[in-house]
């Protein structure tokens, strides 16, 4: 593992919103994985953990130095904690989101929609009043392993008891985020190229599905805190204002997978981008993880 800085280019049409992104400069600060995907900064640790997907293993990086925080890991993916702090991860191996308990162990809070096993669950976000909200393509299973013929966008209940479809007429659903006021679900569909966004109602569900912004591949998105939405792209990590209009891109040395805001002051953007882990620094904090 090693640190070097890396000089970015980034596209801009507008620096209104996101900030000033003409002098951003991207940090690798960890390599030598397999592929890196579902970051989450850890505040009360001051550590981020991310999923080595193919290593079957979650990394923990703190002071400059990654390890292994734990193996196997059921291969996961997306990764966030609850309101609690507790670690929820997609796990693609186990087909299930899981919950890590205060002990370490680790539960199962869904693996079967309506008596059939999930295809892979993907990324993931909690709302504060405990929801929580995933999307599960087929990424990690192969034709024949699959039990259902859809792939979903799913939540469960603050309490944990009940899995709720949302919506399934994505073809591989993909990042999923909040904004600020938790009135709007984003969800990306790599294959469309595209994010869509709905309302959320009172009760969970979602409503008024429509596109977002188109984006070239997107993976993993995340939310700062003035409604700009940040995608992990081909072109790198693309950046919409809160009406969809793009304002930046962040170009990195490698294809980004998925995003994470951290530090003390949530204005670093750590980006899981195949073989490494880079940072940036940014203007707006991004939305706070519990």
């Amino acid at each position: 593992m090693f640190t070097r800085l890396v000089s970015v280019a980034v596209l801009l049409t507008s620096n209104a919103m996101a900030g000033d992104f003409q002098s951003l400069t991207v940090e690798k600060v960890a390599g030598n994985f397999q592929f890196t995907e579902g970051p989450v900064w850890v505040a009360s640790k001051g550590e981020l953990l991310f999923s080595d997907i193919p290593a079957n293993r979650i990394v923990r990086w703190s002071n400059g130095k990654a390890e292994t925080f734990r193996a196997p890991s059921g291969n996961s993916n997306g990764l966030t904690l609850d309101k609690q702090g507790r670690l929820l991860a997609c796990e693609h191996g186990n087909r299930r989101v899981s919950r890590t308990e205060p002990d370490d162990t680790v539960v199962t809070l869904a693996d079967r929609y309506d008596g059939k096993r999930l295809n892979s669950p993907n990324d993931i976000v909690c709302k504060s009043d405990g929801a929580i909200y995933f999307t599960d393509p087929p990424y990690g299973v192969t034709p024949n392993q699959r039990e259902l013929d859809f792939q979903g966008v799913y939540r469960i209940s603050p309490d944990g008891k009940t899995l709720t479809l949302l919506v399934k007429d994505f073809l591989r659903p993909n990042g999923i985020a909040l904004s600020p006021d938790e009135k709007t679900l984003y969800v990306a569909d790599t294959q469309r190229d595209h994010v869509r966004a709905f309302d959320i109602a009172s009760d969970g569900s979602i409503t008024n599905g429509r596109v977002f912004c188109q984006v070239t591949f997107p993976d993993g998105i995340k939310v700062d805190t003035a409604g700009n939405l940040y995608a992990a792209a081909r072109s790198g990590v693309e950046v919409f204002d809160p009406t969809g209009k793009p304002i930046g891109i962040i170009r990195v040395p490698q294809q980004p997978a998925n995003l994470a805001f951290g530090d003390a002051d949530w204005k670093t953007l750590y980006i899981a981008g195949q073989t490494s882990l880079y940072r940036v620094r940014i203007t707006v904090p991004g939305i706070k993880v519990p």
